[in-house]
């Protein structure tokens, strides 16, 4: 959703705005596993060719809507259910399938329809902008391996291990607490490396990729089995704090309310960083100060 983004970019950009989710240099689309995304404009390829899939009857689905869909805009912008009623859709969020062509643009703001648009498709080949999505979840979440990326990319293990094995060569074995996997030979020097001086306070928001796991994969980020449930819940996630880099405590807001449910004791300063954190968070149509509720 766009605050989810506009806080996944403040909690790593200084000097974030109300609006900078909407800067030009971004795009917003409907991308692996046809989730919402914001992404880099130029990475528009990467998040939409590299979840077309490899099948025949798949791939021309995707094409014929996008296709069909180019027709009936002619140009224009249009709501996304009144577009699915002119292609003659049952249901309008078909029209997700298309979006694997790269040449299906979104604008939604979490609580109306999304308005579509159509561009030109990606210079990019499906196979280049796979191999490249590839390397980009390899980065983030690595240590990984093949199924953990067909699960998160939505291509489905086969795909996913077919892409793996053309990076064969670039890839490093790894051994972790919770089985073997892998990483980027380049990552190499970076996995090794001491970690680096942390903030004293950060607010992620649901569905962050600093916790977008599933399976085993939680266990390395929160060994505590006790505490994974609190973060990943049966329903809507909350969102995670992060004290001196570390998850210590679950977030949510209501208006100008953010409710903090610390794991352990924080310390006082800790406490005053995730307060001046919270008050600093660049939300829109926000004009009262922001208030937080601990919930121990």
């Amino acid at each position: 959703m766009p605050r989810a983004a506009l806080l996944s970019i403040n909690a790593r950009v200084a000097g974030t705005k109300p609006a900078s989710w909407e800067d030009q240099s971004l795009v917003q689309l409907w991308g692996p596993r046809f989730n919402v995304y914001v992404v880099a404009r130029r990475d528009l390829a990467v998040f939409s060719l590299g979840t077309l899939p490899d099948d025949a009857k798949g791939m021309r689905r995707a094409e014929d809507l996008a296709a069909r869909l180019q027709s009936v805009l002619g140009g224009a912008r249009m709501r996304h259910e009144e577009a699915g009623d002119a292609l003659g859709l049952h249901n309008a969020n078909l029209l997700r399938y298309a979006a694997g062509t790269g040449t299906v643009l979104i604008r939604w703001e979490g609580a109306k329809q999304a308005t579509v648009w159509t561009v030109p498709p990606p210079e990019t080949s499906p196979r280049d902008a796979r191999l490249e999505l590839a390397r980009r979840y390899l980065h983030i979440y690595g240590p990984t391996t093949p199924e953990a990326f067909g699960r998160w990319s939505g291509i489905g293990p086969r795909s996913a291990v077919a892409a793996f094995d053309v990076l064969a060569k670039s890839l490093m074995p790894t051994r972790t607490p919770v089985g073997d996997a892998w990483i980027l030979a380049s990552d190499e020097t970076i996995m090794r490396a001491a970690p680096g001086p942390a903030a004293q306070a950060r607010f992620l928001p649901s569905g962050d990729a600093f916790f977008l796991l599933h399976g085993t994969d939680r266990e390395l980020l929160v060994p505590d089995s006790a505490r994974r449930p609190q973060l990943w819940t049966s329903r809507v996630w909350p969102g995670a704090v992060l004290v001196d880099g570390e998850i210590s405590a679950t977030w949510r807001r209501t208006g100008t309310t953010v409710t903090v449910q610390p794991w352990d004791r924080i310390s006082s300063a800790a406490r005053e960083a995730v307060e001046a954190e919270a008050a600093a968070l660049p939300l829109p149509a926000v004009r009262r100060p922001i208030v937080v509720r601990w919930e121990e």
